[in-house]
């Protein structure tokens, strides 16, 4: 019997935020079990949605703000009070976000985390003692040499003028004086929820691996990669950064590179889900689920590398509780995630990027009440007993996805 129900989503970006997605999810399951319990658990990996969901989480608030955005003009965005009114979520996306750059504007070399800056300067103006900043789905590539400013440091060309924002200018980039960085950065305790997979420098570095994404051309990733090499160089030299790499080091490359430039100010970059997902008490809630059901815009050979499905898998194995995954697209590699039982995707037929964006909510609905309706009719069939050797592989079902349109509404 299923009678608990887990959805634990990440968000699909430019379509539905992880608590929309928990709730399209839900509604498609009293479509299935209408008396069902149904616990939401919409799961943040530190992009959109992370201050907003923790300070729910907690007991605390959003502190509401005017602050540089990534092309330079002002944006209202926010940062979270916890609960315990010690600590400071700062979501890099809700001021430095991709979503916050105009289509027409997607030039990662152009744009700027000097906001970000901003908002840990707010947050210590609150005289909180711990500043957690959640790094993900940026729309820059600036090394976090934006929000360094903004704390106080000055970079400086080889004339000894300081650099305009935005990553194109670090090959420039000849000196950083830190004498005017903000003095109580030495007083409080700064974390960065990363995901350790992405580094800033070398071939798989950030430039390279996520700049196209963000409306980079090839020349602009080369100059970007080469921007970085050397921002990583002069951080090491003048901040005395020891005892971290700062070109490979895990979490160095998160949001564009503001881990390195985070890190040589003294953060901590720490995994994201062993920062975030203690504050939703998550094992426990998976321990007493019947069936969990996460979900993500794509399944893919990168999804183990520090997505939010592979994570909630991994957790609900220890308790041996199944996992369904849905998703906007199944790509290379979505069939050997990890943990997971079964994928399914959203997409009952094939249809255009931009309708699918507006249609998130109801497709996912629709995709979980399909899907859980194959799963009542296997457990209705007849068990016979298992086949051996080869017989057995023979007759094991596929049961990951749909390719055709479903009448089930």
């Amino acid at each position: 019997m299923l009678t608990r129900v887990v959805a634990a989503p990440s968000g699909f970006k430019e379509s539905l935020s992880a608590e929309a997605a928990a709730d399209a999810i839900a509604a498609g399951v009293r479509r299935v079990l209408p008396d069902a319990e149904i616990d939401r658990i919409p799961l943040v990996d530190g992009g959109e949605g992370t201050a907003r969901a923790l300070a729910a989480a907690t007991g605390g608030r959003l502190v509401a703000l005017a602050a540089t955005g990534p092309v330079g003009e002002p944006v209202g965005t926010h940062f979270a009070l916890l609960g315990s009114r010690d600590t400071a979520v700062v979501e890099m996306a809700a001021v430095a976000g991709l979503s916050l750059v105009p289509r027409t504007r997607r030039d990662p070399g152009a744009t700027t985390t000097y906001g970000v800056g901003e908002l840990i300067r707010a947050a210590l103006d609150r005289g909180v003692r711990r500043v957690l900043v959640g790094c993900g789905d940026s729309g820059t590539s600036d090394g976090g040499a934006g929000a360094l400013q903004a704390l106080g440091a000055r970079l400086l060309d080889s004339d000894g003028f300081e650099l305009p924002h935005g990553g194109r200018e670090l090959t420039r980039l000849a000196r950083i004086d830190p004498a005017g960085l903000d003095p109580r950065l030495d007083d409080v305790e700064l974390l960065v929820a990363c995901n350790p997979f992405n580094v800033l420098c070398g071939e798989r570095g950030v430039a390279r691996v996520f700049g196209p994404q963000k409306g980079a051309t090839p020349a602009r990733v080369e100059e970007l990669s080469a921007g970085l090499e050397n921002w990583a160089r002069v951080l090491t030299r003048d901040l005395a950064v020891t005892g971290t790499d700062l070109r490979h080091g895990p979490g160095t490359g998160a949001s564009g590179g503001l881990g390195a430039g985070l890190a040589a100010l003294g953060a901590r970059l720490r995994p994201r889900f062993d920062v975030l997902l203690d504050h939703l008490d998550l094992d426990a809630r998976l321990a007493r689920a019947d069936l969990v059901v996460t979900a993500e815009g794509a399944l893919d050979r990168q999804t183990p590398r520090g997505k939010v499905p592979a994570e909630v898998a991994r957790r609900a194995k220890r308790y041996g509780r199944p996992v369904l995954a849905l998703a906007g697209t199944l790509g290379e590699g979505a069939h050997d995630v990890p943990g997971v039982d079964a994928c399914h995707g959203i997409l009952p037929a094939p249809m255009a990027l931009a309708e699918a964006l507006v249609r998130g909510a109801e497709l996912l609905t629709d995709a979980t009440e399909r899907a859980l309706r194959m799963i009542l009719l296997g457990a209705r069939l007849p068990v016979h007993a298992e086949p051996a050797g080869a017989a057995a592989a023979a007759v094991r079902a596929d049961v990951s996805g749909t390719h055709r349109p479903s009448t089930v509404r």
